[in-house]
């Protein structure tokens, strides 16, 4: 069965994850993630995307972020990968890939659902049960979005933005999204979006969509996800973070 082609929009968010290959650990140490965050700086300049949240799990990542020219999307994460897994390769003197060979990704519509996929991103690791409160990780875009932590790599939203008048509003804002766990079908629905390559958003959105690429895409009914079809959470039981 052919592969149904990815939706990226010029100027539209995207929600992309990328996952190590068998659900094998793409991360080992600290240096990992900080070399992955900085090659990935240098690939969202490089391609003109503005980088909303993001969040670096053992062995998957999570990146939302908005393409200036949709085009670009692909090739910054085939070099991004590349670039990593040459590091990795050399760091452990080890051969053969290191991602799987195909990454996920869902447009998003901003008014209805950026917050949420912020929120989804920025909660992995609780939801990983690694940590009870997302400011206790620290490979994630939330200390910078909610604490005000600096990190470049990041463009806030306009919607964002929108949440205060002032930066200390924003953020206290910000955290308040938090205190009550993200709705049950917010997740349903970005995960479904993300597993079947569709947009996220609702039935004006999914027409808009259709309407500028031609392509439609029926999705299957709301529920449980197939195992193999998790993308949140991080390794398999056994490799230290818990399967979702």
């Amino acid at each position: 069965m052919p592969r149904r082609p990815r939706i990226h929009l010029d100027n539209v968010p995207l929600h992309i994850v990328q996952r190590g290959h068998n659900r094998e650990p793409c991360f080992f140490a600290e240096d990992d993630y900080l070399s992955y965050l900085h090659w990935l700086g240098e690939a969202l300049a490089e391609a003109e995307c503005a980088l909303h949240a993001y969040v670096l799990m053992t062995n998957h990542v999570h990146l939302l972020l908005t393409p200036k020219r949709a085009a670009a999307v692909p090739g910054l994460i085939i070099a991004l990968g590349r670039r990593y897994v040459q590091y990795i390769n050399r760091t452990y003197k080890r051969t053969g890939t290191l991602w799987d060979s195909r990454y996920k990704s869902s447009t998003v519509q901003a008014e209805t659902y950026l917050l949420a996929c912020q929120r989804y991103i920025e909660l992995n690791p609780v939801r990983a049960a690694m940590v009870e409160d997302p400011a206790h990780y620290r490979w994630t875009s939330y200390r910078a979005n909610a604490l005000g932590q600096s990190d470049p790599r990041l463009t806030p939203h306009a919607l964002y933005l929108a949440l205060g008048r002032t930066t200390a509003t924003r953020q206290a804002a910000y955290r308040a999204l938090f205190r009550a766990q993200l709705d049950r079908e917010a997740i349903d629905d970005i995960r479904l979006a993300l597993n079947q390559g569709q947009a996220l958003g609702n039935s004006r959105f999914h027409a808009k969509i259709e309407k500028m690429t031609g392509l439609r895409r029926e999705a299957r009914a709301r529920g449980r996800p197939r195992k193999d079809d998790v993308i949140d959470g991080g390794a398999m039981p056994g490799q230290g973070e818990l399967a979702i």
